[in-house]
């Protein structure tokens, strides 16, 4: 009496576990059929660059160039005072100084631009879900002149940093 309810219980288990039809067709499927390694003829979305992000792109370049002129000036005179200068903590070290964190900020307008850049494309990225190809193209663009001038100018402040030892 005992045995006929595992009886059942063991039929009822080894019959759920066979199954009926056909197994898979291990053939390939018609999308495994496409090469990944074959270029994509055209972009999907061939329209040209928003309107108002070249705008706003062409705005942010102007503002990094003006930042450059700005910064001219102000990191020849930081060069000066950095030949002329003395030793650590002397007037003329001091003077040095001086000219360079005021070139620094002067470099403030060129650092916003590439930052804005940045976050122009993040911020249309994010609100559209992607970026169209010429839009992304328009953008690394900019960013990439923008960034030129931005490391000219950390790479001519580090050189002035390191004559008067800071």
């Amino acid at each position: 009496m005992r045995m006929l309810p595992l009886i059942l219980i063991a039929a009822s288990v080894c019959g759920c576990s066979v199954k009926g039809g056909a197994p898979p067709s291990l053939l390939p499927r018609p999308a495994e059929a496409i090469d990944p390694r074959v270029p994509i003829v055209r972009p999907m979305n061939e329209r040209s660059v928003d309107a108002a992000l070249a705008s706003r792109l062409t705005a942010l370049v102007a503002q990094a160039r003006d930042g450059d002129a700005a910064f001219q000036p102000a990191l020849a005179r930081a060069g000066e005072l950095a030949n002329a200068a003395g030793a650590s903590h002397s007037e003329s070290w001091i003077a040095a100084q001086q000219a360079l964190s005021a070139a620094m900020a002067a470099r403030s307008p060129t650092a916003a631009a590439l930052g804005d850049i940045d976050a122009l494309g993040a911020d249309k990225l994010q609100a559209q879900g992607g970026l169209a190809p010429n839009d992304l193209a328009a953008i690394k663009a900019a960013g990439d002149e923008v960034g030129a001038i931005a490391q000219r100018q950390a790479d001519a402040l580090d050189a002035i940093r390191a004559r008067i030892g800071n």
